[in-house]
C-alpha cells in the first residue's frame, strides 16, 4: 500500500520497477455490486514475497548485517541466544538486544514470556500465482458468501490470486467456484506458483518487550489480511525500535508499537464485521456506489491519509449513506 511504500522509503529501501506492478487504487465486488476508488496520494505495488525478501535481504548486508542461514535459535540466555549450525553443536551468540521477528508462531515470545494474548482470532489464507494479464490497474476485493477473493497484479503478466476464510478445508479451488466472473478469467491462465496456505491472525498480545528483548512483525501481534497492512506495520515498527535501540531504552516501543498499530486493527475490524454482516455488507456497497466519495474516504483512512477529523465525517456520512441505501 503507498503507506507501507514510504515507511521502506524512510528505511532507505527501493523496490525496483522491474520486480513491482502498480496499481491505483481498491475495487470492492459483491453480489454484481461494484465499487472503486483511488489512492489519495501516491500508488500501490504487487511484488511476489521471494523479490521483496531478496531486496531486504541486499540491503541487510549493505547495513553490515552478517546473516547466520541455515542456523537454527534453540534458546535464550541472560547472554544472548543459542543457536545450532547445520550438523553443528550449538553455541552461544552474545548479544545485548534480542528482537524476535519469527512470525506469528515466534518462538522468541514464549521463550520472553510475552505469550500472554488480549486477543487472537484467526482466518485461513491460500495463494496461487496465475500468468495472465492483469485485467485491471485496482487491486480488487470480492465478497462472497463465506469468504473474500483478492485479484493483485504483480507483474506485466502475472497476478496474485488469495483466497480467505475462517474455513481451514476451503481450498483455492474450491473457493473460486464461489466467484464466477474471476474463474471465467483465469480459465486458460498457466499457474505461476504451487498453491500456499498460511495463517491470518489479528493478534493483541499484553506486552511486545521486556527487559531486553522485543517482538516485531507478525511475532509482535498482526491485523487481518483483509487490510493489506501487515508489511507495512513490520516497516513501521521496524523504524520505531531503531530510534529505541540507538536511545538503548525498550520502553517507548510498547506504547509506540500500541499507537501504529490502532488504525490497522480498526480497519480490520470494520471490514470483517462487512464479511460477517452480509445485510450490511449489501447496504455498504450500495452505499459507496451511489456516493463514490465514501469509498474514497474509507481508502484515505485506510492508508493513513485523513485526519481524525475527516475520519470522523466520513463516518457521519457512511452512517447517513446506510440509512437512505
Amino acid at each position: 500500500m503507498p503507506d507501507g511504500i514510504a515507511a521502506l522509503e524512510r528505511l532507505g529501501v527501493t523496490l525496483p520497477a522491474t520486480e513491482t506492478h502498480r496499481f491505483r487504487g481498491i475495487r470492492f465486488l459483491s453480489s454484481g455490486v461494484s465499487a472503486e476508488a483511488v489512492f489519495p496520494r501516491g500508488f500501490a505495488v504487487g511484488v511476489r514475497r521471494t523479490n521483496l525478501h531478496r531486496v531486504l535481504v541486499e540491503h541487510a548486508e549493505t547495513a553490515g548485517v552478517r546473516f547466520l542461514w541455515r542456523a537454527v535459535v534453540t534458546g535464550l540466555r541472560p547472554e544472548g541466544a543459542l543457536i545450532c549450525r547445520e550438523l553443528g553443536r550449538g553455541e552461544l551468540v552474545r548479544a545485548r538486544w534480542i528482537v524476535g521477528a519469527d512470525g506469528s508462531s515466534s518462538l522468541v515470545r514464549r521463550w520472553a514470556g510475552l505469550e500472554t494474548h488480549r486477543r487472537c482470532d484467526k482466518r485461513y489464507a491460500f495463494r496461487r500465482h496465475y500468468r495472465v494479464s492483469p485485467w485491471s490497474d485496482f487491486m480488487e476485493l470480492h465478497w462472497g458468501p463465506c469468504c473474500q477473493l483478492y485479484v493483485t497484479p504483480v507483474a506485466p503478466d502475472l497476478i496474485c490470486v488469495a483466497l480467505i476464510s475462517r474455513d481451514p478445508s476451503l481450498r483455492l479451488g474450491e473457493g473460486l467456484l464461489k466467484f464466477p466472473d474471476v474463474t471465467e478469467r483465469l480459465r486458460d491462465a498457466e499457474p505461476g506458483s504451487v498453491e500456499r496456505g498460511a495463517m491470518s491472525v489479528t493478534r493483541k498480545l499484553a506486552r511486545v518487550c521486556a527487559r531486553r528483548v522485543a517482538l516485531i512483525g507478525d511475532a509482535s501481534g498482526g491485523v487481518d489480511a483483509i487490510t493489506g497492512e501487515g508489511l507495512c506495520l513490520a516497516f513501521n515498527q521496524a523504524d520505531l525500535l531503531a530510534e529505541c535501540l540507538v536511545r538503548e531504552n525498550l520502553q517507548p516501543y510498547q506504547a509506540g508499537h500500541r499507537a501504529l498499530a490502532r488504525r490497522p486493527i480498526l480497519m480490520a475490524d470494520l471490514m470483517l464485521l462487512l464479511e460477517q454482516r452480509a445485510g450490511l455488507r449489501r447496504r455498504v456497497m450500495q452505499a459507496f456506489r451511489s456516493r463514490p466519495k465514501l469509498f474514497a474516504g474509507m481508502l484515505a483512512t485506510h492508508v493513513g491519509a485523513a485526519s481524525p477529523f475527516d475520519f470522523a465525517a466520513n463516518g457521519l456520512a457512511l452512517g447517513w449513506g446506510l440509512l437512505t441505501a
